[in-house]
């Protein structure tokens, strides 16, 4: 069993880590660690509102009775030796001091953008890019880490990213334009998604969200070289929104491929895409990475997100685009607080454990 430590545990995604990783049968949960003001008590404690006395859980079932009896430890002072891996769950500029700091000993899982654009910084999706992990040793070279960050990628990436990978194999991609319609669980418990704001209603604008796709996907989907990464050298126009559904992200997409690709060959490619992958049977891999529905009233977030536990990536529409001879249509939805996050994230580290960087 490796030892993990979750950072952050107190958050969201902290708590969404706890529930990937309670009874995960290669990692251990050895530590929780948070900040200063969560430090010190249990987890329980650490949870509860200090005036009402509310348990402020927010990630679905309630974990085992032995996580909430685990002490809180500073994550200033956590000693990273201690750890096989740390999970951490903080915002970027947390975890821009944090995260170097635990690296220089341990290898961090992190769901944060504080990194992810580094060229010696792999932007992982297992199943999809898992060469580039490679990075990691340039990586530690450079910094001169016996560990290393390895960041998950936007939540609104991954689906985008997953779907868009098996064309970009089979014919080449040269242009992507989408449209998100984002879940309020992808906001945390911030405002601008607050009860009287998203209910019957979108919001047309989520900061720096699209920036972050566009950068993403090309970083994703681009060529591992020593150095770092080469990019996809498509064009991709975004824009999210978020809209009044809990979990699951939605995006319409066209993509225009390189080389002419009929419909039916392109369900072909996402249907058999990640096969290889599915076949090392790690705990956390959904047995088809991408599922694809001929109902076109499919997918829908709330009879969808949760296909394989919310891991696999659900297509449905796919049809011929009507304005670009070489183009294709089609819906994409992904679970964006399970393959999105924490869980997607324990899968990168279930597939660079198979790889011998996590030992």
């Amino acid at each position: 069993m490796f030892k993990a430590a979750i950072v952050g545990a107190t958050g969201i995604v902290g708590q969404q880590f706890i529930l990937a990783l309670q009874r995960h049968p290669w990692f251990n949960i050895t530590a929780l660690a948070a900040s200063q003001r969560s430090a010190h008590r249990t987890y329980g404690e650490a949870l509860r509102d200090p005036a009402s006395g509310a348990l402020r859980w927010y990630a679905g079932p309630l974990p085992d009775r032995a996580i909430f009896d685990m002490v809180v430890e500073d994550a200033e002072t956590l000693d990273a030796t201690r750890f096989d891996v740390i999970f951490t769950g903080v915002e970027s500029d947390v975890a821009k001091v944090l995260e170097p700091q635990y690296a220089k000993s341990c290898p961090v899982l992190s769901t944060a953008s504080a990194f992810r654009y580094e060229d010696d910084v792999p932007l992982l999706i297992p199943g999809v890019n898992d060469d580039h992990a490679r990075l990691i040793a340039h990586q530690r070279q450079q910094r001169g880490w016996k560990g290393f960050i390895a960041p998950n990628p936007n939540c609104t990436t991954v689906g985008l990213a997953i779907s868009l990978a098996p064309l970009a194999k089979a014919f080449g991609v040269e242009t992507v334009v989408m449209t998100s319609l984002q879940a309020v669980s992808g906001a945390g418990r911030q405002g601008g998604v607050l009860s009287l704001d998203i209910m019957d209603n979108v919001i047309p604008y989520i900061p720096k969200e699209e920036d972050k796709v566009r950068r993403e996907v090309c970083k994703i989907l681009g060529q591992a070289t020593p150095d770092g990464v080469r990019p996809l050298p498509a064009r991709i126009s975004a824009t999210c929104t978020r809209v009044p559904v809990m979990d699951g992200h939605t995006a319409s997409v066209l993509a225009v491929t390189t080389r002419p690709a009929e419909v039916a060959a392109a369900r072909e490619a996402m249907e058999r895409f990640g096969q290889e992958f599915v076949a090392l049977a790690l705990p956390s891999s959904p047995q088809h990475f991408i599922v694809v529905h001929d109902d076109p009233y499919h997918p829908q977030p709330r009879l969808d997100r949760d296909t394989e536990d919310g891991m696999a990536t659900v297509v449905g529409r796919l049809r011929r685009d009507t304005a670009f001879d070489q183009g294709l249509q089609y819906v994409v939805l992904s679970h964006n607080t399970k393959m999105g996050a924490a869980k997607g994230t324990v899968l990168a580290a279930e597939m660079l454990a198979h790889k011998g960087y996590i030992s």
